[in-house]
């Protein structure tokens, strides 16, 4: 039995500690994906940046980003971005950044819901999408990198509308009770 016993206690030591998902930093996909959903709540409201260090400063944030620079320096680790910044964020960052999208879809949760809405006439539906896709390829061209592949996808009005449509479901999704928790999953498992 002490034999036994000593594989296995040995075996324990082998294995490797997993990490918690709350530790994990978000895979580049995910920070890209964390980016343009950030840069879509920007696209929904005209005061988005300045919401969204109002809401860092209300969410006590204010550690971790204590101005707007700090806030978009974190913001520039999307390799899409004209300004890319290599290196990984820290745990605590990402999670700040995905409560305050959370937040940010919280607040403009009407506006998400009338985007996406199946019951909205086809022409009100469609003035809805020309104007949030016209202000985001605005925000796209004035920040990131156009000769990007993504990019260029997210900015076609044909081909990137599926991406776009995924964006604005995604930031919906992160909207409500539980929505920090259900926004972090996909940003983990951001494969495009």
């Amino acid at each position: 039995m002490a034999v036994g016993a000593g594989i296995i206690a040995a075996m324990d030591q082998e294995l490797p500690a997993s990490t918690p998902a709350a530790e994990r930093p978000l895979t580049r996909r995910g920070i890209e994906r964390l980016d343009l959903m950030l840069l879509c709540t920007e696209a929904l409201d005209f005061n988005g940046g300045e919401a969204m260090v109002w809401m860092s400063e209300h969410l006590g944030f204010d550690h971790l980003f204590p101005n707007r620079v700090e806030l978009w320096k974190r913001r520039c680790h999307n390799p899409l971005r004209r300004a890319f910044r290599r290196g990984e964020l820290a745990p605590q960052e990402t999670d700040a950044l995905i409560h305050i999208l959370c937040q940010m879809a919280d607040r403009l949760y009407p506006m998400l819901r009338s985007l996406l809405s199946a019951n909205e006439p086809p022409e009100v539906s469609a003035q809805r999408w020309e104007l949030f896709q016209s202000r985001l390829a605005d925000l796209m061209k004035e920040r990131m990198n156009p000769r990007r592949s993504g990019v260029q996808t997210l900015l076609d009005p044909v081909a990137g509308a599926p991406q776009r449509r995924a964006l604005v479901q995604a930031l919906a999704l992160g909207a409500g009770q539980g929505g920090y928790g259900r926004l972090r999953a996909s940003l983990m498992d951001a494969v495009a």
